[in-house]
């Protein structure tokens, strides 16, 4: 099955470390308008894609912006009648005058709440409109409110943060029971406040450490890690993510957003405009061919970040290539003792080394 990305573009206020595709809500937020163009901008995709779509996910910007009833009237084609999984991303401070339980009855199953961090030091310097009171408070609703899942978004290595401040915030997210919980590394993206103006972070040492404390904290506390990224108690893992990760096929629609589909034995990588004002006024997006010599790291880019791996065979499954056309450097990556034998699937060594690893991948 295939899945289906929604960009929902708009946000209170962009956050200083954010390379997403957002806008912050007083340019041109027109919610009624913009739900119109997205099932017009489906219609026109599925002519393209010929499996039934079975998870749903509207990212953004700041999904929860818009009301309930703007989710239902996009989950009721019927094109989406077999959809098992649909998750929103939600940010704790635009929530607390809706009711959750409104999301879910007009569909959404899957909540992602922004987090980041439940320290009130440091969520001003991210730019984030909400304070840890209402972190706490919003997560709580969420796990009230009957989803399936929860998932809550952390991040670590934030200016000035001591291992301790880090860990603490860990600390909350596992008493609050949690189904699922994201702790990623604050990264400096070239395009963003932060790019351009760096703020100073914690030592690399201390970061690693973070990580490495951070993991065992969630493993001990019943939650596996399945991603690099992600942790999952119950194995609820994100089945919309775990798609992209066994490199399934996805349609986005949305300003800015992104698809990978195989249509007539080709894989096309789709991108829709980024201004809200052009998507709206049915400016058309791009398409690109992936090159056969490119789907090797295309592929690993993806796989390699599953911690339980996947078969040799998936390689050929999945892109229709001979696995010969990548057996050096499996054999290579092998005898350095970075590949698990039979099985694409990184050991502990080679997971540390993710980018490395890749990039034995890389066309010559």
């Amino acid at each position: 099955m295939s899945g289906l990305y929604i960009h929902i573009p708009w946000c209170v206020r962009k956050c200083p470390y954010c390379d997403f595709n957002s806008h912050e809500k007083d340019s041109g937020f027109d919610e009624n308008r913009y739900v119109a163009r997205l099932i017009e901008d489906f219609e026109e995709e599925l002519q393209r894609c010929v499996e039934p779509i079975s998870t749903v996910y509207f990212g953004g910007g700041t999904p929860s912006l818009f009301a309930p009833q703007s989710f239902a009237e996009i989950l009721t084609q019927s094109e989406l009648a077999h959809v098992t999984e649909v998750t929103m991303e939600a940010n704790p401070g635009t929530v607390e005058h809706r009711d959750f339980a409104e999301y879910r009855a007009a569909g959404i199953n899957r909540l992602s709440l922004g987090v980041q961090s439940f320290n009130d030091k440091y969520l001003p310097r991210l730019g984030r409109i909400h304070d840890a009171n209402e972190a706490q408070t919003a997560c709580m609703r969420a796990l009230e409110a009957g989803f399936s899942s929860v998932n809550l978004d952390l991040m670590y290595g934030l200016p000035g943060q001591s291992i301790e401040d880090a860990l603490y915030d860990l600390e909350i997210a596992i008493a609050l029971q949690a189904q699922h919980i994201s702790w990623y590394e604050l990264t400096l993206e070239p395009n963003t406040v932060f790019g351009k103006h760096p703020p100073e972070l914690p030592r690399l040492e201390d970061r690693i450490e973070m990580s490495t404390k951070g993991g065992e904290m969630l493993t001990e506390s019943g939650y596996q890690r399945y991603e690099v990224s992600a942790y999952a108690r119950d194995n609820q893992l994100c089945a919309h993510n775990y798609n992209y990760w066994t490199f399934g096929n996805y349609i986005g629609i949305g300003a800015g957003a992104h698809g990978k589909i195989k249509h007539e034995s080709k894989f096309l990588r789709t991108r829709k405009p980024k201004m809200p004002t052009s998507y709206l006024n049915g400016v058309a997006g791009t398409e690109t061919t992936i090159e056969c010599d490119e789907l090797p790291v295309e592929y690993m880019m993806n796989v390699l970040r599953l911690t339980e791996g996947v078969p040799d065979t998936s390689f050929t499954d999945q892109t229709g290539l001979p696995l010969s056309q990548i057996e050096p450097q499996l054999k290579q990556l092998r005898s350095w003792g970075l590949m698990e034998k039979g099985t694409i699937q990184l050991t502990p060594l080679g997971y540390s080394q993710l980018d490395s690893v890749v990039a034995q991948f890389l066309r010559h």
